[in-house]
């Protein structure tokens, strides 16, 4: 790959691109080049009172975490983390090792569940739904040790069992049947046997030994040749003596070993692009030059899964810098917020009635525009409060937050608490 196309390519996995393109889109919805929306920013002070509400009903002291996976492993009031962390090896790189591969399992199979799918866990009162459920059925198969190469090892994520999952695996740890509906069950499946994949092709990354993995009760033969977790010890030596990570260093490393996961996406010099995707608003200054002309990244899985590896680095003793560099999530409840409150308005109502592609014009344009919204949402709650962007980063305001906020809008206007607009969802996108 020659130089110039590294660097575009580089820059397309950068959340500056992520801005930068959805601002290009943003200004053009603005100048009224959209068939698809307006913006009403006379709209966009009801939306930071109503967030505002709810991130002070959720956490009345301010003190918000982290939008992350591990909020969701709570759901239901059970800490599900806490109770796996008491039985797991008192060794804190193992713990680590752990924590890394449960979070980017349960991340991946995030993406909308469906309207219709449910997941009961016996020690909860009632049953769970969208992402939490999603978590806690990501969590059991993972205590369960449904991911592992080794029976005796369950809490491991190795790439043969990930590569020899079958749909039906997923059903059952699901609890997928024809009255419990999961949307895009052979995309997740697809997903997974793809990061076992990318797990076992990236041994320098891999392949670090486990101290399970050299106790003599462990035969050479048995021992799986690469396993997900070791993303945990790759990670710390990029930290190295001064234990710092910049979130965009952190964003770069998942995207870059991830990248070959993603099914049928746009490619760059054979490099699969992800979560990027085109709008003919998004034009380069020099289009006949420049290959990422028309192209929009968004990255919203990779973000997420940024966000939530933050957590067992801090535990680690790492201090991930930057984090408010990363851009809001455009997903279905952040972006359904702005449609809710009426900051963004469909230029054609009938389109709420009909399902959209993930690559339509329509939605890259609603996801820009929601990336560009929330950076807007988090000033206009930072000047509320008083406070700065160091003690109310994005990172917050999305827990606080909109992404609640978006669902608890979505609840009052449509008894199914579904989003505004039906998306064709194949599991790896939303």
């Amino acid at each position: 790959m020659s130089d110039d196309l590294q660097s575009v390519l580089t820059w397309l996995r950068s959340p500056e691109a992520i801005r930068q393109r959805c601002e290009m889109l943003y200004g053009a919805v603005l100048a009224g080049e959209s068939p698809h929306f307006t913006v009403h920013e006379e709209q966009l002070a009801m939306a930071v009172d109503y967030v505002l509400a709810e991130l002070q009903a959720n956490y009345p002291d301010l003190a918000v975490p982290y939008h992350s996976r591990w909020r969701h492993f709570a759901a239901g009031g059970r800490e599900r983390w806490a109770e796996l962390a008491a039985s797991l090896d008192s060794d804190p790189l193992e713990r680590g090792r752990s924590a890394i591969e449960l979070v980017i399992v349960s991340v991946l199979l995030d993406a909308g569940a469906g309207p219709d799918w449910h997941y009961h866990d016996p020690l909860c009162p009632q049953a769970l739904v969208r992402s939490e459920g999603l978590a806690a059925a990501s969590f059991d198969w993972y205590r369960h040790g449904g991911l592992s190469g080794l029976p005796e090892q369950p809490w491991r994520v190795d790439a043969s069992a990930l590569q020899q999952l079958d749909p039906a695996a997923l059903q059952d740890a699901f609890q997928v049947g024809p009255d419990n509906p999961l949307l895009g069950v052979d995309g997740r499946v697809q997903l997974l046997h793809r990061l076992g994949a990318a797990v076992a092709a990236q041994p320098e990354i891999f392949s670090a030994p486990s101290r399970l993995d050299t106790h003599p009760s462990s035969r050479p033969s048995s021992r799986p040749s690469a396993r997900l977790g070791s993303l945990f010890d790759y990670l710390l030596q990029l930290a190295g003596p001064q234990q710092q990570l910049a979130a965009t260093r952190l964003l770069s490393v998942i995207l870059t070993t991830l990248s070959s996961i993603w099914p049928g996406r746009i490619e760059l010099a054979g490099e699969n692009l992800g979560d990027v995707w085109r709008h003919p608003m998004a034009r380069s200054t020099e289009p006949e030059h420049d290959p990422s002309t028309g192209l929009v990244p968004f990255h919203k899985l990779s973000q997420w899964l940024t966000y939530s590896l933050v957590e067992p680095l801090e535990e680690a003793g790492v201090t991930v810098s930057g984090l408010d560099q990363l851009t809001g999530l455009p997903e279905y409840r952040n972006g359904g917020l702005f449609i809710d409150l009426g900051v963004l308005k469909l230029k054609n109502p009938a389109a709420r009635y009909n399902a959209h592609p993930v690559d339509s014009e329509l939605v890259v344009e609603w996801r820009a525009l929601t990336v560009v919204l929330l950076d807007r949402l988090a000033a206009g709650i930072r000047t509320r409060l008083g406070l700065d962007q160091e003690q109310l980063p994005l990172a917050k305001v999305l827990q606080g937050g909109s992404w609640s906020a978006g669902r608890r809008i979505a609840r009052e206007l449509r008894p199914d608490g579904a989003p505004p607009l039906q998306i064709i969802s194949d599991g790896t996108v939303f």
